[in-house]
């Protein structure tokens, strides 16, 4: 494998077309690299947006009364009228 990436430069400067090889692969590896960062950055920063929500859950969990019964909690009350018409 490595002799035929020798005989390739090589006949590419023999060429005169070993700049432009070179510039072809600088390219490729370069945008392969960049890529692979970006993605990297992404699961990562997505990751530790989950683990942030996790313990904001985790929290907001805790601060909840405990409650003797173990059905559904009930509604919460809804807001009183203005004024009582009744009189």
């Amino acid at each position: 494998m490595a002799w035929l990436f020798l005989i390739l430069v090589l006949l590419a400067a023999a060429f005169g077309v070993l700049a432009a090889v070179v510039k072809a692969v600088a390219f490729i590896v370069l945008t392969i690299l960049i890529t692979i960062a970006a993605l990297v950055a992404i699961v990562w920063y997505s990751f530790k947006a989950q683990i942030r929500r996790w313990e904001r859950e985790g929290i907001q969990d805790r601060s909840h009364e405990s409650t003797w019964s173990r059905g559904p909690r009930p509604e919460p009350p809804r807001d009183l009228p203005s004024h009582d018409d009744r009189y």
